[in-house]
């Protein structure tokens, strides 16, 4: 049997709820309808519907096939894009995952000029500052801030992403200011809980000096917003990117300290499976991604790590 014409027909009856009315939307008569559902069942070894008099309804297997099928339908949809119409004009939904902050204060300010360029794509935006996994959670691409991005993955540099050591001018009055990392031992701190070096700030400066200390946070969280509002409170010192703190470094809330050293280069990468086609949905959002945010390098140079 013809398993997607099967399929097609059976998602149709599962919207519909009768034979006529598939039957009409296919252009074909019901009887070939119901032969076409009879098939697929037999095809399963199941009963996918429930047939009454007066109304269809789905059998259990018939619900669980039918969220199957139409997954496979949209995908199948998808791959004849990519080498059609939608190559040129992308369509379809694009999944996105990236962190809160990033989300809320930089690419939400991004969207609507995108969503003018390709008005036939929808975005499902997934912001978590946990690290995704993209094929269980079913992500296109993710967004994400680090020094490396994990080496099963497909990355695009976008931009470099300063990371700044600050606190409340309040804070720096009643504790001090410190004069070198190692100071920050005997100082409150505010971490970020995912920072891949954990409660061990590593510090470098441009001449190459290094120096670790290790922390002893009075808060851990998971978002960097909500530290920094500790930190504006007099709470202590943190270590953020920039785009978190930039308002309140610009209206003196938080003062940078130790300015000559820093926590390495950290950059902005959009990420993808590297046993995946790029779509082109997923193309055009990280070029314009790349466009929006100052490109580093040409549009083709990805980082296979």
């Amino acid at each position: 049997m013809d398993i997607i014409r099967g399929m097609e027909a059976f998602t149709a009856l599962a919207g519909a709820g009768s034979f006529v009315a598939v039957a009409d939307k296919l252009g074909t008569s019901t009887a070939a309808v119901s032969r076409q559902i009879a098939a697929l069942e037999a095809h399963l070894g199941a009963r996918l519907v429930h047939r009454t008099t007066r109304r269809l309804s789905l059998t259990e297997a018939g619900a669980q096939f039918l969220e199957r099928a139409e997954q496979i339908l949209a995908d199948l949809a998808e791959a004849e894009a990519a080498v059609g119409r939608e190559a040129v004009t992308p369509a379809g939904l694009l999944r996105v995952s990236a962190p809160l902050s990033f989300g809320i204060s930089v690419l939400a300010a991004l969207l609507p000029e995108f969503r003018r360029r390709f008005p036939d794509l929808r975005l499902d935006i997934d912001l978590s500052d946990r690290v995704v996994d993209l094929a269980h959670d079913g992500i296109d691409v993710a967004i994400r801030i680090a020094q490396a991005p994990s080496p099963n993955l497909i990355a695009r540099r976008i931009a470099s992403i300063p990371i700044v050591t600050c606190a409340a001018p309040a804070y720096l009055a009643a504790r001090g200011h410190p004069a070198h990392p190692a100071d920050l031992a005997a100082h409150e701190t505010l971490s970020y809980s995912y920072l891949s070096s954990g409660d061990t700030w590593t510090f470098r400066t441009a001449a190459g000096d290094t120096a670790a200390v290790r922390v002893r946070p009075s808060v851990h969280a998971t978002n960097g917003d909500l530290l920094r509002r500790l930190a504006v409170e007099g709470g202590g010192v943190i270590v953020q990117p920039g785009f978190i703190v930039e308002d309140d470094l610009v209206a003196g809330r938080l003062v940078q300290v130790l300015p000559e050293w820093s926590l390495g280069t950290f950059a902005l990468y959009a990420v993808y499976l590297s046993r995946r086609h790029l779509s082109a949905k997923a193309r055009v959002f990280i070029d314009y991604l790349v466009e929006a945010l100052g490109r580093e390098r040409r549009p083709s140079d990805a980082d296979q790590t």
